[in-house]
């Protein structure tokens, strides 16, 4: 028998629906809640599959997830490239790949991170040109952290007075500052596997238990592209379990938040119809994970599609 183990934290409703979804499935593969206490160099872990759903928040399960990989359990998101990952790369990358994001800057922390002075900065430029900054960014803008997830500390300014206002409140935060795409339609994409994909009008403007509730939605030419570009993405970055955002602005969907490997899945937040799409589909790819076997993780594959299409495939 194969076993699935989810690790997670706060979470209410998706992970327990998620065990008795593939409990009840007709396969040889079980799942439960993983439980773990200390770690050995040596542990060797009963878990074929392990869904990652709190390590962002819980460096111990990190650290531990990275071993249970290098032993061959496949985990979902990998932590290896979770840990090296970030917004601002992400934007680079898509860029390169041809695929629309907004135009980006990244900023120093306002303040000097813990254990480190003004020596340690030697080799920044201070005063930044704040001027060339805005005059490439433009207002309305989002100053939002190069690292980060759930809306935490993510300012719209409207003015340069705005801006520092707000860059005052950073600390010791890499932010970065991105041109506001003034959208007309806002998609927010699961994408699973790789290879489904769920495309959910979405709006960020709206309180947050009516997000889901839209007076917009995608053409059939629209899900097509979006379809594309979150595998694409998500492919890229080598991630099996994602949300993919996009703004829409004169037809052109920009790529706006892809690094979401522990997106929110609770059924009273995403909605009844979004909940059992995640639901099924994360149960068929666990399951399709587990049968597999374990495994260690195969080389990165974000360098492959910046060589062109050939290559992507290899």
């Amino acid at each position: 028998m194969k076993k699935v183990g989810l690790l997670f934290g706060m979470e209410q409703t998706f992970p327990p629906a998620l065990v008795a979804e593939i409990n009840g499935r007709d396969v040889d593969v079980s799942a439960e809640f993983v439980r773990i206490g200390g770690v050995t160099l040596e542990e060797l872990f009963e878990y074929d599959v392990i869904l990652d759903r709190i390590s962002q928040d819980v460096p111990y399960y990190r650290s531990m997830l990275k071993l249970a990989s290098l032993n061959g359990v496949r985990v979902v998101n990998n932590p290896f490239w979770w840990s090296a990952d970030d917004k601002f790369f992400n934007y680079a990358l898509a860029g390169k790949a041809g695929i629309p994001v907004p135009k980006t800057a990244l900023l120093p922390s306002k303040q000097h991170p813990p254990d480190t002075t003004a020596e340690s900065f030697r080799n920044l430029k201070f005063p930044l040109n704040w001027e060339e900054i805005f005059d490439y960014i433009g207002f309305p803008a989002y100053l939002k952290p190069h690292d980060g997830g759930g809306w935490k500390n993510v300012y719209k300014v409207h003015s340069i007075e705005e801006f520092f206002e707000a860059y005052s409140e950073t600390e010791d935060i890499v932010m970065t500052l991105q041109e506001s795409i003034e959208f007309t339609e806002y998609y927010r994409c699961y994408c699973i596997g790789k290879k489904h994909v769920h495309i959910m009008p979405y709006e960020p403007r709206n309180p947050h238990h009516l997000r889901y509730k839209a007076d917009f939605a995608p053409s059939p030419a629209m899900l097509d592209t979006l379809r594309d570009l979150c595998i694409r993405i998500c492919t890229m970055l080598g991630y099996d379990f994602n949300t993919v955002e996009f703004a829409v602005r004169d037809g052109i969907p920009y790529a706006i938040d892809y690094m979401n490997p522990a997106p929110d899945a609770e059924r009273t937040s995403i909605q009844e119809d979004n909940f059992e799409w995640v639901l099924k589909h994360a149960a068929d790819f666990l399951i399709e994970q587990a049968l597999l076997g374990r495994a260690v993780p195969e080389e990165y594959s974000w360098s492959r599609f910046l060589r062109g299409p050939a290559a992507a495939k290899q």
